[in-house]
């Protein structure tokens, strides 16, 4: 773990100065811990702000970066003027990676651009990392073998107060392909999340098919939501779903990609 370590600074060092493209996960947030440590002062950190990140996401994301002592530059990303990213296609990610990479180059002023991607993203369905790669993002755990477990071991190891944060995902990802990105579908999916949420539930989907929420979270909790189920019901109708229901499979990462 310590050589991995070693191996991500010495990128980092070789790509000084860098631009840091930072969500607030455990990853990116991993990454800048690493750079204040090994390129101080020699790297910008860069959160592209947007309709399909949670509120809650960006204030954590802030709060980390000032946990590290590192000051995050939080830019506009106006992902929903883009049409073809609204209709929702299976390279959504494509689309918006495309459009993110614009915005952090432009801002770069020939710089080396760096993100969190990890080994464990090359066996998912992650169309936007081939954007990435062909848009010259460079990859510092994936060069150096990090795999997830190893990025939260690593966070663990050096002490880090968010190695055990819940993996998060852009809200569009709770819309099944094909059916429209809406700002409306977004609001509804940020404000039955905050429900699930004050419940004390933390990890967990709420995935919206048309008027129907689905509802992921461990199987150990499954008992959990039905526990709480007259609450949730009510808070759901109120904020226009007409059938509220509960996924017996669990949460698992990316469930809208079994369709493909």
């Amino acid at each position: 773990m310590t050589d991995q370590k070693s191996g991500v600074a010495d990128r980092l060092r070789a790509l000084a100065p860098v631009i840091i493209s930072y969500s607030g996960g455990v990853d990116s947030s991993l990454l800048a811990a690493i750079a204040e440590e090994a390129i101080r002062g020699q790297f910008r950190l860069i959160l592209l702000d947007s309709a399909i990140v949670p509120r809650r996401a960006v204030s954590e994301a802030l709060k980390t970066a000032r946990e590290l002592g590192i000051a995050c530059e939080v830019m506009t990303f106006p992902i929903l003027d883009d049409e073809a990213f609204c209709r929702n296609p299976p390279d959504r990610c494509a689309i918006c990676k495309r459009q993110s990479s614009k915005i952090l180059k432009a801002s770069a002023s020939g710089v080396a651009i760096a993100d969190g991607a990890n080994v464990s993203d090359l066996g998912e369905y992650r169309p936007g990392l081939a954007v990435a790669d062909e848009e010259g993002i460079v990859h510092p755990f994936i060069e150096a073998g990090v795999d997830k477990r190893g990025i939260r071991e690593m966070a663990r190891g050096c002490n880090l107060s968010f190695w055990s944060k819940p993996s998060n995902a852009c809200l569009a990802t709770r819309i099944p392909y094909g059916e429209p990105i809406t700002p409306e579908k977004l609001k509804m999916i940020e404000e039955g999340e905050e429900v699930l949420s004050a419940l004390g539930f933390s990890q967990f989907r709420l995935r919206v098919h048309g008027d129907i929420a689905r509802i992921e979270v461990p199987e150990e909790e499954l008992d959990e939501v039905i526990a709480h189920r007259d609450e949730i019901t009510a808070a759901f109708r109120s904020m226009g779903f007409l059938y509220v229901t509960l996924d017996l499979m669990g949460y698992r990462s990316g469930s809208m990609d079994e369709e493909l």
